[in-house]
């Protein structure tokens, strides 16, 4: 991997970045939220994220895309990358049985992302409110959280805070706060 450089805020060029990134900064920029860039090779994996996180020095979120069986109710989780996911564990807290991973055709339609590039920032393409964001309690204790710009290309470091209290009441969500062990 290439030598990752930090820039702060949004690329002087936009050319050739996908709309789908550029609002991401438009609305950032327009809330007064500060954040770090990093932009780099596709990174799908937390593998991938892992390194690049390093640069960032945040903690690295995995963020997954899930569904209950009946394709009725999805959500966005936020968790620390190092935690295994138990979806039993989780099932439980939400009261909803069999949860599984959404579909692309879904992600796509609701969050305006493809996978790999799975972001709480796509919560700002969910207007009709479909998708409900679950948060790992673990994420909220650092200063910083990390995420794509709803593609994975870049990365962006945040304050939890200006995500948690600024971003998610300006794109109309609430975060409801989950505990998992990962055992």
């Amino acid at each position: 991997m290439t030598a990752v450089e930090l820039y702060k805020g949004r690329p002087q060029n936009i050319e050739g970045r996908l709309d789908r990134e550029v609002r991401v900064y438009d609305l950032l920029d327009s809330l007064g939220i500060e954040y770090l860039r990093t932009d780099h090779g596709h990174a799908d994996t937390m593998e991938a994220c892992n390194e690049i996180d390093k640069v960032l020095d945040v903690l690295i979120c995995k963020n997954l895309f899930l569904c209950n069986r009946q394709k009725t109710k999805f959500y966005l989780l936020m968790m620390p990358g190092d935690k295994p996911f138990k979806t039993k564990e989780l099932s439980s807290q939400i009261n909803s049985a069999r949860l599984s991973f959404a579909s692309a055709e879904a992600m796509e339609e609701y969050l305006d992302i493809l996978p790999g590039s799975v972001s709480v920032m796509g919560l700002m393409n969910d207007k009709e409110n479909a998708v409900t964001l679950l948060v790992d309690e673990d994420v909220l204790k650092g200063e910083y959280v990390g995420c794509h710009p709803c593609v994975n290309t870049s990365s962006l470091k945040i304050k939890t805070t200006d995500v948690f209290d600024k971003f998610l009441k300006a794109v109309g969500h609430t975060a409801r706060v989950v505990h998992l062990t990962g055992e």
